[in-house]
């Protein structure tokens, strides 16, 4: 998508999992296009894609509505995304080249160095530029595609946690300290295992956030019931 489309994308996708755009919200184009100071197209490639992440049901010539997110289909997708870049750190960890290793570990010291200054865009800009090396280095074209496929669809899902954003930079700094280590020394196991770790404890805040949410849903229809 072009970078606008994508700007508006990944707003409107970070306000529906936080609950600010809720199940059953409508999406016009007129009002987003004036929101965001954009034409229509913009708008409809965002809402496009919002649609084939599942996030919204489209509505010709309008806009869409914001879908409820099921948490079965959101617990099969972050279970299979903690596998398969488990196995894409391990396949690093056993073919990355001298030269890979070396930048993998430049980014890393990138990431360390904008810690301390709570820069979170940058640090989500080179988190992600890490973890798309390390799907590369995997050379496994396959595996590589499914890896960054899933990334990209629980994208929104992740950045939307309830830890303060230096709880979360020093949790996730000392996690891709053990993934790169383990990559550069080639141990495939332990790669395995330290993305694996990763995946699964970002998983778990997801799930947690969106198990509240849908509590505070149901509590406010049962007040609207009672009150009818």
């Amino acid at each position: 998508m072009p970078t606008i489309a994508t700007r508006i994308y990944k707003e409107l996708a970070g306000q529906i999992i936080s609950g600010t755009l809720p199940p059953g919200k409508k999406l016009e184009e007129k009002q987003l296009s004036q929101q965001f100071g954009a034409s229509r197209t913009p708008i409809r490639e965002a809402l496009r894609e919002l649609a084939a992440r599942g996030f919204i049901e489209l509505v010709p010539r309008h806009g869409g509505v914001v879908t409820r997110i099921g948490l079965d289909k959101l617990i099969d997708m972050l279970e299979a995304e903690c596998e398969v870049e488990a196995l894409c750190a391990r396949l690093a960890a056993q073919r990355m080249t001298a030269l890979e290793k070396s930048e993998i570990e430049v980014i890393y010291a990138k990431l360390e160095s904008i810690t301390d200054s709570r820069n979170y865009s940058a640090y989500l800009e080179l988190n992600q530029e890490l973890h798309s090396r390390i799907c590369a280095g995997a050379h496994n074209a396959t595996i590589g595609g499914m890896t960054r496929e899933l990334r990209d669809r629980l994208a929104p899902f992740r950045q939307s946690q309830v830890e303060t954003v230096e709880a979360r930079l020093a949790r996730s700094m000392q996690e891709h300290k053990d993934i790169v280590a383990a990559i550069v020394a080639g141990n495939a196991e332990e790669a395995y295992e330290a993305m694996r770790r990763h995946n699964a404890r970002l998983s778990v805040g997801v799930l947690n956030l969106l198990r509240r949410q849908y509590a505070l849903e149901t509590e406010e229809m049962v007040r609207n019931g009672n009150n009818a």
